[in-house]
């Protein structure tokens, strides 16, 4: 009979639970793990909700026997306690339960992180570096390089202006990624620890001084994905965003390519101006020569 009843107790219990949790599980949504928009970030969100739900029902069927012993057992309805000892069967089963919970789910996230750390076969590579307080980006397979900082005016960060959308959380310069390549992203520091972040992609990695880090990402659709520095670096932490602009293929290619005659022009003009100035030094010299004489 108290068989039935501690089982009926607990499913009931099971029941409220599902119960309240379907209603408020549209509250607690945004308040989760991002799942993300690539086959890396869905396969780490998957494994979040799997040993999520693991814990929960470790929780329920714990926290849920000790209060049906509790209130079954209390002191007011004369329960007296079991006098016991050891019991090597219970010893062994609580010992080697959590031990074969803890394989279970060591197996899949031991798979994840293989994949998560597997660069090889990069189709091109980004090195990032942190500084304080931007971002700077170089294209190691073509010859692009920008800093990116923060685009958010002073004014909205002073509560002097209204603030957008994208508060703190928009930069001057993107890094502009293409879709359907594996991209292999170098990460390191100039001056002190930081951490480059994209919850979006399921990138996140210190940037160290001295230390090269490295992640992969392959973003299957076109986007705009933000993120930020994770590491308290200093006064302006809280100011270096980062914002990733996935492109297609094709548009991507039209983009190296406009950046490429852009750092062209940029070289003329630096070459003209600088043969400029050397033929304003030899004038220079020859007048001062023809004065002399």
């Amino acid at each position: 009979m108290k068989q039935k009843y501690l089982v009926r107790s607990v499913s009931s219990l099971l029941g409220l639970m599902t119960i309240a949790s379907q209603n408020v599980w549209a509250e607690i949504q945004p308040y989760n793990m991002t799942e993300g928009v690539t086959e890396i970030s869905k396969q780490v969100f998957d494994l979040h909700m799997v040993i999520y739900y693991i814990c929960c029902v470790i929780g329920v069927l714990v926290f849920g026997a000790m209060a049906i012993s509790i209130f079954r057992d209390r002191k007011s309805k004369g329960v007296t306690p079991a006098k016991f000892h050891e019991s090597t069967a219970l010893e062994f089963i609580w010992t080697a339960l959590p031990f074969v919970i803890l394989i279970g789910i060591s197996i899949p996230a031991a798979k994840v992180l293989i994949a998560m750390e597997d660069t090889s076969g990069a189709d091109m590579t980004v090195k990032v570096t942190g500084y304080q307080w931007m971002w700077r980006y170089e294209y190691i397979d073509n010859d692009i390089d920008f800093y990116s900082i923060l685009k958010t005016p002073r004014d909205e960060i002073y509560n002097r202006a209204e603030k957008n959308e994208n508060y703190l959380l928009e930069v001057d310069k993107e890094l502009v990624l293409p879709t359907n390549r594996k991209i292999r992203i170098l990460i390191t520091s100039n001056d002190v620890l930081h951490a480059w972040w994209v919850p979006d992609l399921a990138l996140k990695k210190d940037a160290i001084p001295g230390y090269i880090n490295q992640v992969w990402t392959y973003i299957d659709k076109p986007g705009i994905y933000r993120g930020q520095c994770a590491e308290l670096c200093g006064r302006d932490h809280g100011f270096m965003p980062v914002v990733a602009r996935a492109l297609s293929p094709e548009d991507y290619d039209a983009w190296v390519l406009e950046q490429g005659n852009k750092n062209m022009a940029s070289s003329e003009s630096s070459i003209e101006s600088s043969g400029q100035k050397v033929k304003n030094i030899k004038a220079a010299i020859n007048t001062q020569a023809a004065l002399e004489n």
